[in-house]
């Protein structure tokens, strides 16, 4: 049961570092657009992270074939992806105009290229039970991320203070992750 809990904490860990850029932009976008559309907004958005998911898996599936030791090189992207966060975390960030569905499933595609690059060596790791875990983690944690980027797309003020703590905390999961993904690679 514990390694089932260490999993869901790491791919819970890697959905929220990965997410961050994405809830912002998702909340702007929702906030641009009339309440009507909010639901079908949020299945597009949805949609897109199914694919980078479903793509992620691809790329770990098929990487089987590497050997796990390989993967440590890995730990090196959400490292990456930290550092240019933490360089970025003073920049305010650019609110997308957006207001159609497509362009909010392409946007989030467009942001998802650290998702795929730190979700592929997660899918790598672990079996079947692992993938499952991970996308059922990852579901449930989509479920929240809708409910919480119509919530900000209503305040204003919060979605400001969400973005700020967002770019102060995220260069902290992604490093945090990177080391996971070392110490799962380099058992020793």
């Amino acid at each position: 049961m514990r390694p089932l809990l260490s999993l869901v904490a790491v791919a819970s860990v890697a959905y929220l570092a990965t997410m961050m850029d994405n809830l912002v932009a998702f909340a702007a976008q929702l906030a641009l657009a009339s309440r009507d559309h909010h639901r079908t907004l949020a299945q597009w958005q949805s949609a897109a992270v199914a694919v980078l998911a479903a793509v992620a898996v691809l790329l770990g599936s098929l990487l089987r074939v590497v050997p796990l030791a390989f993967f440590a090189f890995f730990a090196m992207a959400p490292w990456w992806f930290g550092w240019h966060a933490w360089r970025q975390r003073r920049t305010p960030s650019d609110e997308p105009s957006a207001r159609r569905s497509l362009t909010v499933f392409a946007v989030t595609l467009a942001l998802g290229g650290d998702n795929v690059a730190v979700w592929a060596p997660l899918v790598r790791l672990h079996g079947v039970l692992g993938l499952l875990t991970t996308v059922l983690t990852f579901a449930s944690w989509q479920l929240l991320f809708i409910v919480v980027a119509r919530g900000l797309a209503n305040q204003p003020a919060l979605r400001t203070r969400v973005d700020t703590m967002g770019r102060h905390i995220t260069p902290w999961l992604y490093g945090l992750l990177g080391f996971v993904i070392l110490a799962e690679c380099l058992p020793l």
